[in-house]
């Protein structure tokens, strides 16, 4: 049914873009035609004018010889040059005496005839000009020697402007010709308008003809032999076509038939993955069941390797999905070539994979295969001359180990490579029992954040940052938590938890809550402006609603913005770049204050600083452990800070624990320090019940 969308297609799609296809040639052609024109109009006017001075300056030279010669008064002289009255466009005419000296001057009516040139010496024209015709950026100089060249009585100057009668004879040259263009533009437009209806009417019938038959369903019907050339082939191909449909509808149960085969076929088809040919998840976990069944039934055991891709989110963010399914193709086809005939490997989804290893191998044999695969991987692979690397992080797991259970055989797989991503990627790992217990942790802390908010498990300390001086001048508000059951749960433990959980967001509300409550006991315990630093994660940044949170925080508790300190990571902050200098941009904008935390143990690039809204910096604690130990170690510190104090950046340096360390950062002029040689994180009562201020 190719032909159902003649009617609209043909009269629309083909006799439109043809005519605005000749319109615009026709455009083109007469407008290059037109400029061609103009630019010989150029340069014939400048010639006739030419010619027309240089006749007019060598009669003038020729009466002025015999004046010249009989010492003719001034008078005469400037009589003899109003002949040039008759000639709008001549700016100037000097005549000088064998001496250079001006005998009379001539000032014309030209609109250009104030001219700097009037005013120069006979000796400038002599310089730059041959005598004769000179054009010198659309002036004509005339310089006629008078008498003999080799016995000059005296010169004639003739200065002419030839831009202004040059417009006005192109500009009437314009207004003379654009109506006859435009009316031969539109009547050639119209003229091709008018062959190619007729010349696509015939295709206009069929379009119709097409209609009917699609209205109908009647494939009996015939199209009336209209036109020539191609369209009247295109009407015999189509009355071909009908009683070929005719034919066709005979043989529909037939094609019933064939159709239900092929939609077995497709049955088949849908057990592999249509990108790599692969098993599928479908077919992987039935053929794993069967083999589970086996086993246990055989007193036997089952092995299978669980692995994705290091770097493929980064493939596909640089190179395009399209590259990113090519390379997991490759990555197939190699797997294949390293595991042994009779194994199964299957595509899980996305960059994940699953290989089944027949036959209990032994520990030897899954090292060495995932030796394989895992070295083989990390090669680096061609795809369309793109050169690219990804790694592999593996897990290893025996079905004894879940006691056959299919999900919790595949899920120690995972634990087991997700382990090796923890341990640095590029690795593989064995699943062991302990690794199902700090699941169970994980689990355990997870389900436990709720309970704790609720009950208020959690605690702030506030640890002190001084100055030079060794005066408190902020605080960084650090969350705790003590579980009746787990027990002090380390923030490095249970953050990351509540951010992969989605929990992070309810622990940074109750944060901001307490540190902005705080924010009156601590400026009064100082006796003066206190600020309080709060860190927020990268899950914060991405909390469309953290900003008006924020806002609201301010109004209910009074808390100033220029009092509070936002702290993120430099990893945080660059990960989510637009999204942080928006939140950040518009939090500066009320009077907070913005660090940037762990500097230089991140991207270690200094061209962002340039672009991201920052106040502050602060040196990562393992730059300060390095103080005095090398001298490439002090070298970078002090690099650090001068750039920031030329960046106009507060600097703050942690983890400061010793005297030398506190010495040498105070010597380099580091605006705030931070550590435990100043004081250790402590709750908000300690700080007020405490007489001594730090």
């Amino acid at each position: 049914m190719i032909f159902l969308g003649v009617k609209r297609s043909v009269i629309k799609t083909i006799k439109t873009p043809v005519i605005l296809i000749a319109a615009c040639a026709i455009c083109c052609v007469s407008l290059f035609s037109f400029i061609i024109s103009l630019h010989q109009h150029e340069s014939l006017y400048q010639e006739f004018v030419s010619q027309d001075l240089d006749g007019v300056s060598d009669n003038l030279a020729s009466d002025l010889v015999s004046m010249l010669a009989n010492d003719a008064m001034d008078f005469e002289v400037a009589t003899m040059l109003l002949h040039l009255e008759r000639y709008d466009h001549v700016k100037f005419a000097t005549v000088f005496d064998a001496n250079e000296s001006i005998i009379s001057r001539y000032q014309g009516k030209s609109k250009a005839s104030q001219d700097a040139l009037s005013s120069q010496p006979l000796s400038y024209f002599l310089s730059r000009y041959q005598a004769g015709m000179t054009l010198d950026k659309q002036t004509l100089v005339m310089l006629k020697i008078i008498g003999d060249a080799r016995l000059p009585q005296g010169y004639l100057l003739m200065v002419t402007d030839l831009a202004v009668p040059l417009a006005e004879s192109k500009q009437k040259m314009i207004e003379n010709i654009i109506m006859p263009i435009g009316f031969t533009i539109l009547l050639a437009i119209l003229s091709i308008y008018l062959l190619l209806s007729k010349l696509l009417a015939p295709l206009t019938k069929l379009a119709f003809f097409a209609n009917d038959v699609r209205k109908t369903q009647n494939y009996k019907l015939r199209p009336e032999k209209v036109g020539l050339f191609e369209i009247a082939k295109l009407s015999k191909n189509i009355d071909a076509m009908m009683a070929t449909l005719d034919e066709q509808m005979v043989k529909n149960v037939d094609y019933t038939r064939q159709l239900i085969e092929q939609q077995k076929a497709m049955e088949r088809l849908a057990n592999f993955d249509s990108l790599t040919g692969l098993p599928n998840r479908q077919f992987f976990v039935e053929t794993l069941r069967l083999e589970l069944c086996r086993a246990k039934r055989e007193k036997s055991d089952v092995a299978i390797l669980f692995f994705d891709l290091d770097g493929f989110k980064d493939v596909n963010d640089s190179f395009g999905h399209d590259i990113g399914d090519k390379l997991l193709v490759k990555i197939g086809q190699k797997v294949k070539s390293y595991i042994r005939e009779g194994d199964v490997l299957s595509r899980l989804g996305g960059d994940e994979f699953l290989v089944l290893l027949h036959n209990n191998p032994n520990e030897y044999v899954m090292a060495n295969i995932a030796d394989r695969i895992i070295s083989g991987i990390s090669e680096t692979i061609e795809i369309d001359g793109w050169q690219m690397n990804v790694g592999v992080s593996m897990g290893i797991a025996r079905a004894s180990q879940s006691n056959f259970n299919l999900s919790e055989f595949i899920s120690n797989a995972d634990l087991a490579m997700y382990r090796s991503k923890l341990e640095g990627k590029g690795k593989y790992t064995v699943f062991v029992e302990s690794m199902m217990e700090d699941n169970k942790r994980k689990l355990q802390i997870c389900n436990a954040i709720d309970k704790a908010l609720i009950d208020n498990q959690f605690m702030l300390y506030y640890q002190p940052k001084v100055n030079r001086a060794g005066e408190v001048e902020s605080y960084e508000a650090l969350i705790r938590w003590i579980d009746n059951e787990l027990g002090f749960v380390s923030p490095a433990e249970f953050i990351p938890i509540s951010e992969k959980s989605g929990k992070i967001s309810k622990i940074t509300s109750w944060v901001l809550q307490q540190a902005f409550t705080a924010l009156p006991l601590l400026q009064e315990k100082n006796h003066k402006p206190i600020k309080v630093a709060v860190n927020l994660s990268a899950i914060d940044i991405k909390n469309a609603s953290l900003l008006d949170e924020i806002i609201d925080l301010f109004e209910r508790t009074g808390a100033k913005p220029s009092a509070v300190e936002f702290e993120v990571t430099e990893s945080a902050y660059l990960e989510n770049f637009d999204v942080a200098n928006t939140l950040f941009t518009k939090l500066k904008e009320m009077g907070a204050s913005i660090a940037l935390d762990d500097f230089g143990t991140g991207y270690s690039s200094l061209a962002y600083l340039t672009q991201i809204s920052l106040n502050a910096l602060k040196i990562d604690k393992q730059f300060i452990d390095n103080i005095n130990l090398s001298e490439n170690s002090n070298l970078v510190i002090s690099a650090i800070i001068d750039m920031a104090n030329r960046l106009q950046l507060e600097i703050c340096a942690e983890g400061v624990e010793t005297r030398e360390q506190a010495d040498f950062l105070i010597d380099k002029h580091c605006h705030l320090l931070q550590g435990y040689f100043f004081g250790k994180p402590i709750p908000l009562e300690d700080i007020v019940k405490s007489d001594k201020l730090n």
